[in-house]
């Protein structure tokens, strides 16, 4: 396993790293996205689907649970994977994730997958985990295995974070972005299983502003 941490300024950056981020990704992978309501799951996932050329329109899927966003055929990536975007926040168990039959979508789409910790990893061997995180404004993380503060069962963190392992950064995103959701964010992600063996994620920032550090230890 690999862990990574970028930090954006922006809304607009956060959707400049996922769309970035989607130049890696391949019909099969599992994306879990964790982080308190408001943290920027579905922003984060419509640059997903922006960078992959599925059909626009990408919002919380929270009382459908799950939504197909198909590759367009005449878009800027014609023949690349679907982009399957589900909300687990209600989902209290894997059986229940069973039930709503993603196993059907998995060859052929990236399955993004809001409040998946804990629920969705039985669905492949390998997984990216990102867990978006406020900067300010955020409520504190609740106690691990407390559903009914923290539905999706995320392991309670420092606000620092402990990514001390063998492969870790700290990487910096720039952006401008006039919403109103313009709060800084911290990105952790975790590249878990062999298809993210030795893939090195110091790319994202070289595509977006080449500069990137090397893997280091984060405190």
């Amino acid at each position: 396993m690999s862990q990574w941490e970028f930090r954006t300024g922006t809304a607009a950056a956060t959707q400049q790293l996922a769309q970035q981020l989607a130049k890696f990704l391949q019909a099969g992978d599992l994306i879990i996205l964790s982080g308190e309501l408001g943290a920027g799951k579905t922003t984060f996932t419509q640059g997903l689907g922006r960078s992959l050329g599925v059909r626009e329109g990408i919002i919380s899927p929270t009382f459908v649970l799950v939504r197909i966003h198909p590759n367009l055929p005449d878009g800027h990536n014609p023949g690349g994977p679907d982009l399957v975007h589900v909300d687990a926040y209600r989902l209290a168990t894997p059986g229940e994730i069973d039930d709503i039959d993603l196993e059907n979508t998995m060859d052929s789409a990236v399955t993004v997958v809001e409040w998946g910790v804990d629920r969705v990893e039985h669905l492949a061997a390998s997984r990216l985990e990102i867990e978006l995180v406020r900067a300010v404004g955020g409520a504190a993380p609740a106690p691990a295995g407390d559903p009914a503060s923290d539905p999706a069962g995320d392991p309670a963190r420092d606000p620092a974070g402990d990514f001390a392992g063998e492969d870790s950064a700290t990487l910096d995103f720039a952006g401008t972005f006039d919403e109103d959701d313009d709060e800084p964010r911290t990105l952790r992600l975790s590249a878990v299983g062999p298809r993210w063996d030795g893939v090195d994620f110091s790319a994202l920032a070289q595509l977006s502003t080449g500069a990137a550090q090397e893997p280091n230890g984060i405190d």
